[in-house]
């Protein structure tokens, strides 16, 4: 293990690196991953630090570790530790692919230009995370709790967010193609111009939730729950929609192109006169579809 002591602002910058090249989880009051893909643990202090670079064994970097604590008592306290619960308002960035993360919590944590990609959250606390830039690509989010997290512009195609709460989320431009909503909550989201193309939504919850501009085409909604939702403009072309809910939704100029609406509830003929339809869209009987020009 090489342990390096550096200054970093009015901070402390700690970076682990291990041989073998696999990440050990660390707690303290910022915990991430850097550019170099190295993981980083940053440890407020107030006054600069030399520069400490060497190679050392456990035995040593322990004692490294106790001379630096007892240096920086009292104005830094931190700890090093394996265990499962990480603290609030840590920071993450860089890469951590495929990373173990399931049932940690990371409510109020910050992801900015971070690769986690194919990573597993399973049940992971993430209320009110920030998601900035990042990439999320295949990641397991099943059963996650995201309530009131933002995602603006994050990338989670193909990311599987099945069982999971992510009512109140900011996902305005986000990337959910082809992601797995099964039985998810999205009750009242801002999913304003967001892509979800080919998506998994049997089941889920969307009451509320904001989708101008937004791309559902080519998804499956059976069941799925459209309550009250804001779909001005939004493209539902070539979707399924077996037993959803539109009881309240606004469909202004929403495409239905190919849609197959035919055993949706809650739809009225004033809904779908402010929609554009084809002769393609499947409806309930007794209810006329309105072109677009």
């Amino acid at each position: 293990m090489c342990l390096i002591l550096q200054p970093y602002g009015r901070a402390v910058l700690w970076r682990l690196r291990h041989n073998t090249g696999h990440y050990r989880d660390l707690s303290g009051d910022f915990f991430g991953f850097a550019a170099w893909d190295k993981p980083v643990l940053v440890v407020k202090a107030k006054r600069p630090m030399p520069l400490l670079s060497r190679t050392c064994s456990p035995l040593t970097f322990a004692g490294i570790v106790a001379a630096t604590a007892l240096s920086l008592a009292p104005a830094v306290a931190f700890a090093l530790d394996l265990d499962p619960t990480v603290p609030r308002q840590v920071s993450f960035g860089g890469s951590c692919v495929k990373c173990q993360l399931s049932g940690r919590k990371l409510a109020g944590s910050r992801f900015f230009g971070a690769d986690f990609s194919g990573a597993v959250m399973v049940g992971a606390d993430l209320r009110s995370a920030s998601f900035t830039g990042s990439d999320f690509e295949g990641a397991d989010l099943s059963r996650a709790d995201l309530r009131a997290a933002s995602m603006e512009g994050t990338n989670f195609a193909q990311a599987r967010f099945s069982d999971a709460n992510l009512a109140g989320v900011k996902a305005v431009g986000a990337d959910f193609d082809k992601a797995d909503l099964t039985r998810a909550v999205l009750d009242s989201a801002a999913l304003e111009g967001s892509n979800l193309q080919g998506v998994n939504g049997r089941g889920a919850s969307f009451a509320a939730a904001a989708f101008a501009g937004a791309d559902l085409s080519a998804g499956t909604f059976d069941r799925a729950s459209f309550k009250d939702a804001r779909l001005p403009a939004a493209n539902l072309s070539g979707s399924a929609f077996a037993g959803a809910d539109f009881a309240g939704a606004d469909l202004m100029r929403a495409s239905l192109r190919g849609t197959d609406l035919s055993t949706a509830r809650g739809l009225n003929q004033e809904q779908l006169n402010r929609a554009c339809s084809d002769r393609a869209t499947r409806l309930p009987a007794g209810l006329i579809g309105r072109p677009c020009h």
